[in-house]
């Protein structure tokens, strides 16, 4: 029998680097949201008191300190630019080497070729909500079928600008479902307002009812059934509230909620009307559709078809749970619909949810976690609710749980529920911090990571001063940290995953900020394609390290490779550079 070679028998075993030791701790510190823009008003991060990042910049931090950019443009899951990138995909980027076709890139890449996405989204609609027992329905003809929930036109619904590119996927859904004999199509709608211009839902509900009624001319009874805003309905994620997702399973599944009109668009303009400032597109209350004798018009029956429109994640795997899961428990249903139930996505690959799916995911493997874990380093993670996925789940290929228990410790800090973040701008940076300086002065852990989400959370609210508050309490938590490194003789990376604080104006082609009818300069509440920053130092860097001066369009996808030469290790050849070298001094 033929002996196979010393690769194949330790497949995961990383090579020694050559000259950087091994036995340094070190700390990966991400900064969510924050990305390298010029110095202006509208620069929160600017404007912010923010004395040791500044500090990263200007001088040597204890030993030597390195300062670049990187693109966050080509890694932060913006294979297609118009794309507003997400905080989970870069940490994909950092933990799995390399740029991976995603959510909107891969639904995109479907609709590229209409007549192909229009085919398989319908084939795969009867064949994965047609499943009924051990064998398949022909067809959906006669079911009632359900787009729950279908978020106007943002991050977590499609990729396209303008709006008329971005509704594509939805149009081609309903098409798909209309051609394979679906007699009576519901949608439920979220309000997004945080991606997009607060109250442009009004306008995207009109463009979806002009094509509901095409769908109607040709005799499909479609109709919207519900709706509220992202932040407020439907949409939580990591657990953080389940009062969220309730109200969203009332008004969707069971057809009931404080607010009722005739039409989607009649509550959106209501709503907005009575309290403009609650009642923002993000923040909309629940509301549900009803027919002319007060009856709702469409809640969940036992037999729909239902699909959850969303490509993202993070915001649907608790619906998904609520709408799949026998034995669910986090809050009354009151009622479990016996549906046939797909997402556009496979939410969480550990869990296998949902079950059936319309696009198939990228296989995610040998993730820089998994190989750490398997070379016997030592790993704790921290960050509150709304994050922490980013520093696990995301980080470790889209998988929940653990590589070896026995090495790591994934520690959640809980986010304030219910409260908006523009409220307490602060969060939990300065909680994270403590944790992980507690983490890295215990000496049990080779790497400490940590996201901090200030600068992301904050400047999604569009409030600036809150904002600034956020940044500097960001600054803070960074300084804990880098003290708890100097203690140790350790080595940190602070780096971030797309920008968001650094510019808060909408702009015009020259760069100017865009103004309203009175003047007032339009806030901008979404990611921004700027750079940003990555910083390495501490005691226990080694001398002659350098960043690489050959990989001037280098991303996020190169800091796996580069946080394992930190570690001591040589990254595997299937990896995408390192951006350091060492050189002579």
């Amino acid at each position: 029998m033929a002996t196979r070679p010393a690769a194949e028998e330790k497949p995961w075993e990383l090579a020694a680097h050559p000259r950087l030791p091994k036995g340094r701790t070190v700390a990966v510190v991400v900064l969510d949201g924050w990305g390298e823009a010029a110095p202006d008003p509208f620069n929160c991060i600017h404007v912010a008191d923010t004395p040791t990042l500044d500090a990263l910049k200007k001088v040597r931090y204890v030993t030597y300190t390195a300062w670049r950019s990187l693109n966050s443009a080509l890694t932060c899951g913006r294979q297609l630019r118009r794309d507003g990138g997400s905080s989970r995909r870069t940490g994909r980027r950092w933990g799995c080497r390399r740029t991976t076709t995603w959510g909107t890139a891969r639904s995109a890449t479907m609709r590229s070729e209409r007549d192909r996405y229009t085919r398989r989204a319908g084939h795969n609609m009867q064949r994965e909500t047609g499943r009924s027992g051990a064998g398949f329905r022909e067809d959906i003809r006669g079911r009632r079928f359900q787009v729950h929930p279908a978020v106007l036109p943002g991050r977590h619904s499609a990729p396209h600008r303008p709006a008329q590119r971005r509704r594509r996927a939805l149009q081609l859904l309903l098409q798909g479902a209309s051609e394979r004999g679906a007699k009576r199509i519901r949608v439920h709608v979220l309000t997004d307002g945080r991606d997009v211009a607060d109250g442009s839902s009004v306008r995207f509900v009109e463009m979806l009812e002009e094509d509901l009624a095409r769908l109607r001319e040709k005799g499909v009874d479609a109709r919207i059934a519900s709706g509220g805003g992202r932040m407020y309905v439907t949409m939580d994620r990591y657990e953080n509230d389940w009062q969220v997702v309730k109200r969203g399973w009332d008004a969707h599944v069971l057809g009931e909620a404080p607010h009722r009109f005739r039409s989607a668009l009649e509550a959106l303009r209501k709503l907005r009307e009575e309290d403009p400032k609650k009642a923002s597109d993000q923040y909309l209350p629940p509301f549900v559709v009803v027919d002319g004798s007060g009856e709702p018009v469409g809640p969940v029956r036992d037999g729909d078809a239902v699909v959850t429109f969303n490509f993202r994640a993070d915001r649907m795997v608790m619906l998904a749970k609520a709408l799949e899961y026998e034995g669910f428990d986090r809050f009354d249903r009151v009622r479990f619909p016996r549906t046939r139930y797909a997402g556009m996505l496979q939410y969480d690959g550990e869990l296998k949810l949902p079950r059936h799916y319309l696009v198939a995911p990228p296989e995610i493997q040998r993730t820089s976690g998994e190989y750490l874990a398997r070379n016997g380093v030592r790993t704790y993670a921290c960050s509150e609710t709304v994050k922490f996925g980013h520093v696990t789940f995301f980080w470790n290929g889209n998988r929940s749980g653990y590589f070896d228990q026995n090495l790591e410790k994934y520690e959640e800090i809980p986010s304030d529920a219910g409260i908006p973040f523009n409220v307490q701008p602060k969060m939990k940076a300065l909680e994270i911090a403590q944790k992980a300086r507690d983490a890295i002065l215990s000496q049990k852990f080779d790497q400490v990571r940590v996201n901090i989400a200030n600068g992301d959370m904050v400047g999604h609210t569009g409030d600036m001063e809150a904002t600034i508050v956020g940044c500097k309490a960001a600054d803070e938590a960074v300084k804990i940290i880098l003290d708890a490194v100097e203690q140790v003789g350790g080595v940190f990376v602070v780096t971030a995953d797309h920008g968001n604080a650094e510019d808060m104006a909408k702009r015009d082609k020259s760069g100017e900020p865009l103004r309203d009818k009175d003047g007032k300069v339009q806030t901008l509440t979404s990611h921004t394609l700027n750079p940003v920053p990555i910083a390495i130092g501490g005691p226990g860097l080694a001398p002659g390290v350098r960043f690489r001066t050959d990989l001037a369009s280098a991303g996020l996808a190169n800091v796996a490779a580069t946080v394992m030469n930190l570690h001591g290790f040589q990254a595997p050849d299937h990896y995408e550079p390192t951006l350091i070298q060492v050189v002579d001094e």
